[in-house]
């Protein structure tokens, strides 16, 4: 398992794709934090906070992870790689997770560059260091564990589908209503129990909790629900081809 995860991200890493698609994630925080005349301008906002880092990470994930978990399995599938990489001596569960640990890994090295906008902030500060760190490091954990969830969605797509655009289409479609569907789906059944419980089952409504600096066991339980069943779900998919 471990020899397929430093394969996964290593191949990322080898290609082209990956150093573009960091390099989008990071170009677009960084214009909507410091350069575009948005509300999120921490220049023009006059406090000192990363907040619209929190605020605009999960848009461009519901991207950047798509693209970076697209060829997890489609392109096995594509190259006919998928029958000897089931042929190895490990289970399929551990693949999917050896994918998904990648992939992980791989918006986390997309994320540590952020760092500088921290301590940019950090720095302005009036005086310097006048930053609320518990709720920052809180939230960069919310924003991992979001990722996690949206990993997991990819890898599902991808298991389903052996075309990469297909898988890249399918899993924005599943992470947007994971992650704001249900919010809307829950504003317009009803204010009451229905509408709080499907309300409950958005992403966006426990990463809100999580970027305020809170951590609550019920969002990491979460999070670690949602990343299964579509771990699981990926898993079935591949076992599927063996019936």
């Amino acid at each position: 398992m471990l020899a397929l995860l430093k394969k996964e991200i290593s191949v990322f890493l080898s290609s082209l794709i990956g150093y573009i698609v960091i390099c989008v994630f990071l170009v677009a925080i960084g214009l909507t934090m410091w350069v575009l005349p948005l509300d999120s301008n921490i220049l023009n906002g006059g406090y000192a906070g990363i907040d619209p880092l929190f605020a605009t990470a999960p848009w461009v994930f519901l991207f950047l992870i798509p693209a970076i978990t697209m060829r997890s399995f489609a392109e096995e599938k594509r190259s006919g790689t998928i029958e000897l990489l089931l042929t190895r001596p490990i289970s399929d569960m551990q693949i999917v997770l050896a994918k998904f640990f990648a992939s992980v890994l791989l918006v986390v090295l997309a994320l540590i560059p952020t760092l500088v906008y921290y301590y940019s902030v950090y720095k302005l500060g009036n005086p310097p260091g006048n930053l609320d760190n518990g709720r920052t490091w809180g939230s960069y954990l919310g924003l991992i564990f979001l990722a996690s969830g949206f990993v997991s969605i990819g890898i599902f797509a991808s298991a389903i589908t052996g075309n990469q655009v297909i898988s890249f289409i399918v899993a924005i479609v599943l992470s947007f209503i994971c992650y704001a569907g249900f919010a809307y789906l829950g504003d317009l059944v009803s204010s009451g129990n229905a509408g709080n419980f499907i309300q409950q089952l958005s992403i966006s409504t426990h990463y809100s909790s999580m970027s305020r600096g809170v951590i609550d066991t019920r969002d990491v339980i979460y999070f670690v629900s949602i990343s299964a069943i579509f771990l699981l779900m990926s898993r079935t998919s591949i076992e599927s081809r063996k019936w």
